[in-house]
């Protein structure tokens, strides 16, 4: 009886946790805050590389180290950005140049990146598919989804599409950890990455739709 009279006593006495700070203790995104002021992850990007049984490419960490640097700029952890995927393309093509990858600099066709999928006559590409970088020695095509397009059928394009790609060995495909949006008056939250993660998950464990990649890098920003 004494020991429980303890007990009751010293839960008492406990400060009182908010509910989103307990959401916050509780997720490995936890958050600190920068001399100037910007509050920082501990642990960003969010990324998972498919199938789960291999190990990621040497690659995979300068491209993440890459997205980590525009953190400040895109990050959709716990505030919405209003960037479309053309912004965020943008804040990260630097960094992909640096890396050896051809990006999407703009909307005329000298600026787009095409690859082929078909060949007609004469070895002409008969059908190509646009996309948003690609990385020609590792044969990585990247796909970047935000707003409207990360909680619509955009994941399910990207990576049936990049399967039809010829040359491509990998997909890099960047998702909002989260896309907010007013629905009916009210502001909701699309979970764009842990959705796609979850349909990789399935798609792999299940293989009763191989995919024709040497695997699979999904990027959560």
């Amino acid at each position: 009886m004494l020991l429980w009279s303890a007990l009751v006593v010293r839960l008492a006495a406990r400060p009182a946790v908010e509910p989103d700070q307990a959401i916050r203790d509780a997720c490995p995104l936890a958050r600190r805050a920068g001399q100037d002021g910007y509050v920082r992850s501990q642990v960003y990007p969010s990324w998972d590389y498919f199938p789960r049984n291999v190990r990621p490419p040497e690659w995979v960490e300068p491209f993440i180290e890459n997205v980590r640097a525009v953190e400040q700029s895109i990050s959709t952890v716990e505030r919405k950005t209003g960037l479309d995927s053309d912004r965020v393309l943008q804040e990260l093509a630097a960094g992909l140049r640096g890396l050896g990858f051809a990006v999407e600099s703009g909307k005329k066709a000298s600026e787009r990146i095409r690859r082929p999928v078909l060949f007609g006559s004469n070895g002409h590409a008969e059908v190509s598919y646009e996309i948003d970088a690609f990385h020609d020695t590792h044969g990585i095509v990247v796909e970047v989804e935000a707003g409207r397009g990360a909680r619509g059928n955009a994941t399910y394009r990207d990576i049936i599409r990049t399967s039809l790609i010829v040359d491509a060995k990998y997909l890099a495909l960047l998702l909002p950890v989260a896309y907010r949006h007013v629905s009916s008056g009210r502001e909701v939250s699309v979970r764009a990455y842990k959705d796609c993660a979850d349909l990789l998950s399935a798609l792999y464990a299940s293989q009763r739709l191989p995919l024709p990649f040497r695997g699979v890098l999904l990027v959560g920003y």
